[in-house]
């Protein structure tokens, strides 16, 4: 159920939606073509009551390259007979959205076709924008004129590091920026494609709707294989629904930083009819400053077109690993945890009332 390319999640996905005679809704993200020349789309499968009044939705690959496991946990449940059964006792439909980020799945990046981080996007671009004067003193830093980075450049991030603290890094880095367009966690000029499209799905399938959970699917902080839920939103509803280890960043309970427009927000102002709730779940995978640092190389490919192909490969063989484990146990951690989540939201959503 674990694949090792976009296109062959894709594949995967679609098959396992065949087997239970699933009908696909396929968003094709136009104009662009994957790492192995592959069509990149966003597909979606509606499975539940038809006249289901709960609704949970189920993402991946907001983050690109972390849709390895999102794919994976979605492709587990389109097979787990026991959970539809339990979708049709209840009341509850299941919306499945395979890839959002088609792009920076296909090509091992966090970010979308544009350098967007999706979950810095969800803001209103008409309004003034958030200012991170943190990251534009890290920006020249962060990104090194070579990769690997030399002696100079580790030893003025340890001496960041050293002088403000590993919070204050993650904070800088991660809340989200709007000024350097090819930087880190970008956050968009406009609503990007895959924030347009979500909007659009929720707004289609969540419309009859009376209350809408949702969990995305996540990995790169805290410990290996552990799933930290962590909410954006309405953080009471949530714990009632999954439990009290549901974290926020608004209470500065959760390994996150608080970020301005993150993906989870689009439900709020799509669906502000519904009760709703939502989370991501966070999966560990390496130590907080190695993550960050394949990161760095995600963007330093981007400004580096030209590099070798070989040190292209190996860079996003290196940020593929730095975001999916691969082997048994942390795959299993994946798919369990997901289940219980899962499992969770549905009865949360049983007990809020609709027809």
């Amino acid at each position: 159920m674990f694949s090792s390319t976009y296109r062959e999640a894709r594949q995967h996905f679609l098959d396992a939606a065949a087997e239970r005679a699933f009908a696909v809704d396929t968003r094709v993200l136009n104009g662009v073509t994957g790492l192995e020349g592959e069509t990149l789309a966003t597909d979606v499968v509606r499975i539940g009551p038809a006249d289901a009044k709960r609704l949970l939705v189920l993402t991946s690959a907001t983050h690109g390259v972390e849709g390895f496991c999102g794919s994976g946990a979605q492709i587990a449940l389109l097979r787990d007979e026991a959970l539809a059964a339990q979708l049709d006792k209840l009341g509850v439909a299941m919306l499945l959205v395979h890839a959002i980020n088609p792009y920076g799945f296909s090509y091992l990046s966090r970010t979308t076709e544009g350098n967007v981080d999706l979950n810095r996007n969800s803001v209103d671009f008409d309004q003034p924008l958030p200012q991170n004067l943190a990251y534009a003193e890290l920006h020249d830093v962060l990104i090194p004129a070579s990769w690997p980075p030399d002696d100079a450049n580790v030893a003025a991030i340890r001496a960041y590091i050293d002088a403000r603290g590993q919070w204050a890094y993650q904070q800088a880095v991660t809340t989200g920026q709007y000024t350097h367009a090819q930087g880190m966690f970008y956050g968009g000029a406009e609503t990007a494609w895959s924030t347009r499209t979500m909007r659009a799905l929720l707004a289609e399938y969540g419309e009859p709707c009376t209350a809408i959970g949702w969990i995305d699917f996540h990995t790169g902080l805290g410990p290996s294989g552990f799933g930290a839920k962590i909410c954006v939103g309405d953080v009471p509803r949530a714990r009632r629904w999954w439990g009290a280890d549901v974290t926020s960043p608004s209470d500065g309970t959760s390994i996150a930083a608080d970020v301005a427009g993150p993906l989870l927000d689009t439900l709020r102002q799509t669906c502000p009819h519904s009760a709703n709730a939502a989370i991501a779940i966070e999966y560990g995978t390496v130590p907080l400053t190695d993550m960050l640092d394949m990161l760095r190389a995600d963007v330093w490919v981007r400004h580096h077109p030209d590099a070798p192909d070989a040190l292209k490969t190996a860079i996003r063989k290196q940020i593929r690993a730095a975001f999916f484990i691969d082997d048994d146990v942390w795959r299993g951690m994946v798919v369990g945890q997901a289940r219980a989540a899962v499992l969770q939201g549905v009865y949360g959503l049983s007990r809020e009332g609709g027809v």
